[in-house]
């Protein structure tokens, strides 16, 4: 690209004395959703008012205590939501709704009217403060602009005091911090404390909003840091984050900012927001969950929130959407599931109750998720994830040897259809290409006769391509037995190189299977499997299956 010219670095903070990289987050932020207002005037299609009360609804259900309705003054849908909320008592008792409103008379007046009746509510006023707004777009300068602000502090108190019977809480930002100076920015923030005089029984909110993410993560948090440090009534004021994910880190930057002394965090599910988005709340709430600490926000169902986002945006959840994706519980890589299906073998035998999978840093199950997908196969898969999907879906154990075999053949029949294979496709597979094969060889009957210890014989009719004939073989095991009375029929010398065997179940009425590698004097490696409610026939039905296909491969 040729015109980095045309951009100027972000300027860093000067803070050798910096705490917040030595922090470390133990308990949930106050959390704040913004969908219902900085969420919806995203949209190409607003949420009407039913949609609206359904989400409502919803993130209450889920946890949120602070939920911002709209901008009363500027919308009538979002008028219209306060009036219903309050009217019909659709507010718990434990919620507040927020509102939002500009320093300006007629603004500031339709918003309270908007709340008249409400137990207890946020009014959050906001004036733009940074250089480029203050420059371009308003043609203010620094004092012109603390004085908007500290004007809308003052008549926000007026009004407030009319209405005694409401829990106000006052919120302020000084919108796009991100572009304003540091110490001009404390200094708005203070004047308006200066007019709000908070107490720690009436606390008030410092929004700080990365209204446009310029900088790198961790920049962002020197300036909350400094910020916080500076804040006139600390210990009365929540610091509050609103960040926006232009450089796609929206949820690090407020991650680091609870480091460095935020209490509150607003965003929205999903993420959804101007351009390229809020934080997603869900998405950080949830990486908290991953450390151990309790987001106070319930995910347990997953799916039906991206059904309620998906209904009432118009928009969807991307595949690979942390933790709500529909992909990112699952593995096509041959290493990621072998590595998968080793660490979920080896949670059947932890009593700690600590997670520990590789490539699953939380429990499906968790978030309403189940096993079924995590492993799931194509061309770049391997044997270790076709195990597993014989293993958890059928019951199946194949000796690792044969776990090869079969899963050579799923990537070779994967790349030749150009598709992932179903966990259904991968047993027909297996019950196709080495399970009960009946040519060139087949087992009619037989007959087994023990003479003394380790010595067998067996008597077997038998079909060899397509001509019935009698054979008779002596060995230490019937396996032994039966494959001596082939040598001289099938004209050559065939080993039985290992041999397993376990009960099953599954879709068939058979009790037994047996699982056969085969090795011919020539060194050749093929693999049979064979069923029967009877484990010797199952073993004999699993030779003749090895050795048809070793003659099918000449072929």
């Amino acid at each position: 690209m040729k015109n980095t010219q045309k951009y100027l670095p972000y300027p860093q903070m000067k803070m050798p004395d910096r705490k917040w990289p030595d922090n470390t987050i133990t308990k949930a932020p106050i959390w704040c959703s913004v969908d219902l207002r900085d969420g919806n005037q995203a949209l190409e299609v607003p949420m009407d008012l039913d949609q609206k009360l359904t989400f409502f609804r919803y993130l209450t259900d889920i946890g949120f205590k602070t939920i911002e309705v709209g901008f009363p003054a500027a919308s009538p849908t979002d008028y219209e939501i306060c009036r219903v909320l309050i009217e019909q008592d659709l507010i718990p008792e434990d919620v507040k709704i927020q509102v939002l409103t500009q320093s300006r008379d007629e603004i500031m007046e339709k918003t309270f009217e908007s709340l008249v009746g409400v137990k207890k509510a946020v009014v959050h006023l906001y004036n733009s403060t940074s250089t480029l707004q203050r420059e371009v777009v308003f043609h203010f300068d620094k004092q012109q602009t603390i004085d908007l602000a500290v004007y809308g502090a003052k008549k926000i108190l007026e009004l407030a005091a009319k209405y005694p019977e409401t829990d106000w809480q006052f919120e302020y930002s000084p919108e796009s911090y991100t572009g304003t100076e540091p110490d001009f920015a404390v200094e708005i923030c203070n004047a308006v404390l200066d007019v709000w005089k908070p107490t720690p029984d009436h606390k008030v909110i410092i929004n700080l909003p990365s209204t446009v993410e310029m900088s790198t993560p961790n920049i962002f948090a020197d300036r909350i840091e400094y910020t916080c440090q500076r804040l006139k009534y600390r210990d009365c004021v929540e610091v509050s984050i609103h960040a926006h994910n232009d450089r796609g880190t929206a949820v690090a930057t407020s991650e680091l900012a609870l480091l460095a002394g935020a209490d509150r965090i607003e965003g929205t599910l999903f993420g959804n927001g101007e351009r390229t988005g809020n934080c997603d709340i869900m998405n950080m709430a949830l990486n908290l969950y991953s450390q151990g600490v309790d987001p106070e926000l319930d995910f347990s169902e997953i799916n039906r929130a991206i059904s309620i986002y998906e209904k009432s945006t118009g928009m969807h959840v991307h595949p690979r959407h942390p933790y709500a994706g529909s992909l990112v519980y699952t593995a096509f890589s041959g290493s990621h599931q072998d590595a998968i299906r080793k660490g979920m073998d080896a949670m059947k035998n932890r009593t700690d109750g600590i997670w520990a999978v590789p490539y699953l840093p939380i429990d499906p199950m968790d978030v309403g998720r189940n096993y079924d997908p995590i492993i799931r196969i194509n061309s770049q898969s391997g044997k270790g994830g076709v195990a597993y999907i014989l293993e958890q879906n059928y019951g199946l154990y194949l000796p690792k040897p044969f776990q090869q075999s079969l899963g050579n053949l799923c990537t070779e029949i994967s790349d030749s259809r150009h598709a992932e294979l179903t966990s259904r496709t991968i047993y027909d597979i297996f019950m196709e290409h080495y399970t009960d094969l009946r040519a060139p060889l087949s087992l009619e009957t037989f007959k087994e006769t023990t003479l003394g210890p380790d010595d067998v014989t067996v008597d077997a009719t038998i079909r060899w391509k397509g001509e019935e004939k009698q054979v008779e073989g002596r060995g230490n095991g019937v396996l032994a037995a039966f494959s001596h009375a082939l040598e001289d029929l099938l004209g050559c010398h065939l080993e039985v190189m290992d041999y397993r065997e376990h009960s099953m179940t599954y879709g068939t009425k058979a009790r037994a299977i047996s699982y056969i590698q085969l090795a011919s004097e020539y060194g050749d490696i093929t693999f049979g499997a064979g069923t029967s409610s009877n484990i010797t026939k199952s073993s004999l039905r699993a030779l003749v299956s090895a050795i048809n296909n070793h003659f099918n491969s000449k072929n």
